[in-house]
């Protein structure tokens, strides 16, 4: 189970019951307690509810929305999942890929072709852990100092990242416009820039309401990317309006019903 699946799952039980003990939630889906307090503290960042000592509670005033949070969040699910699954069909035998911590790539690992030998150089603990066990795919672990996501993005990090070539690195980014590929931590954005230049291909993966929105670090040029993929609730102007300043290709993922 990865974690937007186990989120969900938080999610409903919160629901139900009220509360939730991030001990009892490590029993329930066999994980340590460091990842479901990752998974508390990504949630409350999305205004999904109040961490407490030892767990969470629903928040006090929830936002206004025209849909139950349930469904919120799997639809968000489902058109990540199309963007990971139209991004794994671009690897090929015998490439050399880098998958960062986001999201995204964690929903990668669903549809990598493990049928394929391949390599895969990471900053993800959870990347790397979901790929111990795949005989057939070569993994390298980034060193660093590792933030709360189990991820390193720091100095030494983007230093060890100039050890490889990867042949198609997998960009997760916030936004994306004329102006270029950005982020909101700048630490984020300095680690990306390095991986994008040490990175024979780029393929740039953003959910719709990142197309057309500048965030406050910038990591790069729109020549950068060698291919946009993105879902198809995007903006037919904003995508025009990319094509226009630049020779972008880009690809929309299409939804599946029953997807995440």
């Amino acid at each position: 189970m990865f974690s937007l699946e186990r989120r969900n799952q938080i999610l409903e039980l919160l629901r139900r019951d009220g509360r939730v003990l991030a001990k009892d939630l490590a029993e329930i889906f066999g994980v340590s307690i460091d990842s479901i307090r990752r998974d508390l503290t990504a949630m409350e960042e999305e205004r999904l509810l109040k961490r407490t000592h030892g767990g969470a509670i629903p928040l006090s005033q929830m936002r206004t929305i025209s849909q139950p949070l349930q469904r919120v969040y799997q639809d968000e699910s489902s058109r990540q999942h199309a963007i990971a699954r139209l991004a794994a069909s671009c690897i090929q035998e015998g490439q050399t890929i880098f998958l960062g911590g986001s999201s995204l790539h964690q929903l990668m690992l669903s549809y990598l072709p493990f049928r394929l030998p391949f390599t895969v150089v990471t900053n993800s603990l959870q990347i790397a852990e979901g790929l111990r066990e795949m005989n057939r795919t070569g993994t390298y672990l980034l060193g660093g100092r590792m933030n709360t996501s189990g991820t390193m993005t720091d100095t030494l990090a983007a230093e060890w990242i100039r050890q490889f070539s990867p042949d198609l690195n997998f960009a997760a980014v916030e936004g994306v416009s004329v102006n270029g590929l950005s982020m909101s931590a700048p630490e984020d954005a300095v680690f990306e820039r390095a991986v994008i230049e040490q990175s024979r291909r780029t393929i740039c993966m953003v959910e719709h309401p990142g197309i057309g929105k500048d965030c406050f670090a910038r990591i790069a040029s729109l020549h950068r990317v060698d291919l946009l993929i993105t879902d198809e609730q995007v903006s037919r102007e904003e995508i025009s309006r990319l094509q226009t300043r630049s020779s972008i290709q880009i690809r929309l993922a299409e939804e599946r019903s029953g997807t995440g």
